[in-house]
């Protein structure tokens, strides 16, 4: 209770800027959930989901491999489903892989800019804080005859909103770097599906033709 009490009575001292700095935290909390438990759903096994589609692949099943797919709603099970069912319709498979790559793409990285904004805003919203706490302290109606701790006391409260500011800007720096690395590795496995599928349906397709034109 007494820590509780402790933390109120420095927020309060930090100024009017800590509850934008608060809104920020929690900004960054939310952010970072929503974004853990919507990674934690499209992810999956990369390998084994090749292990799985490349024999169905290989011998042109593409009924089973949609099947596949479908049963597996995650981010590179998608992306090669677009490209099956371009090839099933007999639409480029290149572009709708690349167009679905795209889209998942721009689907992870939702919410990232947010955090990238507040690694930046934060500091200054704490600077901005302790401006104002220096300027309120170094008034000269705040300093009274004989109390030169009127001065440096009042300093040190404006400093909170520095040291809130800072931390607030950690947790969104961490936050967003952790979640870059976690995106780059959806990206590449994205890209290791589309090189995939490209690869099998294309090289059957032209095969196929070679053997039209021979006969």
């Amino acid at each position: 209770m007494e820590f509780l009490s402790q933390c109120l009575s420095l927020f309060h001292k930090g100024g009017p800027v800590m509850y934008l700095l608060v809104l920020c935290s929690f900004a960054v909390i939310t952010i970072a959930i929503e974004r853990f438990l919507y990674y934690k759903g499209v992810s999956t096994d990369t390998q084994a989901f090749l292990t799985k589609l490349q024999p169905l692949l290989e011998r042109q099943r593409t009924t089973e491999a949609i099947q596949l797919c479908e049963k597996m709603p995650k981010v590179v099970s998608h992306v090669a489903l677009e490209g099956l069912k371009a090839y099933q319709r007999g639409s480029n498979v290149e572009n709708a892989l690349e167009s679905a790559a795209q889209l998942s793409s721009a689907r992870l990285r939702e919410s990232l800019n947010f955090l990238s904004a507040i690694v930046t805003l934060s500091p200054l919203f704490g600077l901005l804080g302790t401006v104002i706490g220096m300027i309120n302290s170094f008034s000269v109606f705040n300093v009274q005859a004989g109390q030169p701790m009127a001065i440096t006391g009042g300093v040190g409260e404006a400093l909170i909103a520095t040291a809130t500011g800072l931390t607030v800007a950690v947790m969104a720096l961490l936050s967003h770097t952790y979640f870059c690395h976690r995106l780059d590795k959806f990206v590449t496995d994205m890209e290791q599906v589309c090189a995939t599928t490209i690869n099998y349906l294309l090289a059957k397709k032209t095969a196929r033709r070679e053997n039209h034109e021979i006969a």
